[in-house]
């Protein structure tokens, strides 16, 4: 009866995303671009879109494996899918929804809060560097000769030095910040607990959360196989959705290369910055006009291609998300609540 009562809450949760994204486009919208490519590219591009979400399974196992003996393969898929819903929900996206994930991670591996989102504040810097390497040594070679994209590989090259010199400070100065985030959690997470709990949560217990996100961090320097796996699933991740947008433009009449859109796949993440649920219309545009500048398509074209697959995507997240999200456990406390 519970396992019912789980499918249709989650059916439900989904189903009203997917009705707000109808709303928020347009049925009509949504209709025409789902008839605007040839059926066979439709088609692959569904089968792609899935296989992306199903590619972030690789990450999610590798990372979560220190915890405790980490995930089984399904729950990974499981967990994999349930992101990308709260990617869709969440105000900017992967860099909020992980927060609301590690709750569920700690849960699900009988360790802490902080200790789930150290592994996956980890997953996400590595995912994304490798991520931006890729498409900034791709570019190079792809984009030669092309004057007009000369300023993508200045960006992709900008974004990797960031990374690095924002990852380097992070690390040689994260007793201070540990410090700083002591003073500035345990009022907030003394007043929370005190709802909860009869005793609320001290100054130490803030601590020792704060240590152990360091220690998960940090032992990440002596994990370069699991560090490789997370590389490999955020990349395997880029090529799909690459491929994907790469086929809805042969199926709308555009013919052109594979390998520049795969160089610009990370640039458009910048939207998650952009507090709307989805990154609605600042993805889309970002992408679009990544794809016009690098590939030489027609604003129309990249601009159909780029929303078919987002009609695909985002329903998809919704739905087979929301499903996941309701088998999640989030309420039996870890060692740090």
């Amino acid at each position: 009866m519970r396992q019912a009562r789980r499918f249709v809450a989650g059916l439900g949760v989904g189903t009203a995303v997917f009705a707000g994204y109808l709303y928020t486009v347009g049925t009509e919208t949504v209709l025409a671009r789902a008839t605007a490519i040839a059926p066979w590219a439709f088609a692959l591009v569904v089968a792609l879109v899935v296989l992306e979400g199903l590619a972030d399974a690789i990450g999610i196992w590798a990372s979560i494996s220190p915890l405790n003996g980490g995930l089984s393969a399904p729950q990974s898929v499981q967990f994999a899918i349930a992101g990308g819903f709260f990617d869709i929900l969440s105000p900017a996206g992967p860099v909020s929804s992980e927060p609301i994930m590690a709750r569920f991670i700690g849960v699900a591996t009988s360790t802490g809060y902080s200790e789930a989102l150290g592994v996956r504040s980890v997953a996400k810097y590595v995912k994304s560097g490798g991520q931006l390497c890729l498409s900034a040594l791709l570019g190079i070679f792809v984009l030669v000769g092309t004057p007009d994209a000369r300023g993508v590989v200045s960006i992709l090259g900008a974004s990797i030095a960031g990374m690095l010199v924002a990852g380097g400070l992070v690390l040689a100065s994260r007793r201070y910040i540990s410090t700083g985030l002591v003073a500035v959690l345990t009022p907030v997470v003394s007043r929370l607990s005190g709802l909860l709990r009869d005793q609320p949560y001290d100054r130490a217990v803030v601590a020792g959360a704060v240590t152990r996100y360091w220690e998960r961090v940090v032992e990440f320097r002596d994990a370069s196989g699991l560090v490789s796996l997370i590389v490999l699933g955020g990349l395997l991740e880029q090529a799909l959705t690459a491929t994907a947008l790469w086929v809805a433009l042969a199926g709308v009449g555009e013919s052109v290369a594979l390998l520049p859109i795969l160089v610009v796949i990370p640039l458009p993440q910048a939207a998650s910055v952009v507090p709307i649920p989805g990154s609605l219309g600042a993805y889309d545009l970002l992408l679009g006009g990544a794809l016009v500048l690098v590939t030489g398509a027609t604003a129309g074209s990249a601009t159909a291609a780029v929303l078919v697959v987002r009609t695909v995507s985002l329903p998809f997240g919704a739905l087979a998300g929301g499903l996941c999200v309701a088998y999640l456990r989030g309420w039996r406390p870890g060692p740090d609540g």
